[in-house]
């Protein structure tokens, strides 16, 4: 993560829920070209699972589909450390049993310079949020005229 946090960028995190433990990795190519292209910074990456019993228990990030076999050892490491069991814990209480998630927290790299710019002039994040595609699209399509 950037050392000096003055010069970083928002931090944000995602839990993204995979039914049925169908992860297929078809993401990750394009995680990792948001990584290569200085647009984020992955500070944490971690696996859980919620059993059909509602357990909440991590995956290792090299065997997500619990086959025996390595499967994305490239996020293997990916820890911070900022993120612990407790949160891990809370991230899969979201989830319906019997489905597993991919939990990331990321700093948005694109935009370091600006939110530095706010804070040097003594701006403070005071709300934030995130509009679900789908929700946008259903707006659109409340307002669009009828033919």
């Amino acid at each position: 993560m950037t050392t000096d946090l003055d010069e970083a960028g928002p931090i944000d995190y995602l839990v993204v829920e995979f039914p049925g433990n169908r992860m297929n990795g078809e993401a990750f190519p394009l995680l990792i070209d948001l990584v290569d292209k200085g647009l984020i910074r992955i500070i944490d990456l971690a696996f859980v699972r919620k059993d059909l019993d509602g357990t909440v228990t991590g995956l290792a990030v090299a065997d997500i589909d619990g086959d025996g076999e390595l499967d994305w050892t490239i996020f293997d490491g990916a820890s911070s450390g900022l993120m612990d069991p407790a949160d891990l814990e809370e991230a899969g209480s979201v989830l319906e049993p019997g489905n597993s998630a991919g939990v990331l927290i990321y700093e948005n790299v694109w935009a370091a310079p600006f939110a530095s710019a706010l804070r040097r002039s003594g701006g403070q994040l005071v709300a934030s949020g995130r509009i679900p595609v789908q929700a946008v699209l259903a707006a659109l399509d409340a307002v669009e005229p009828v033919s």
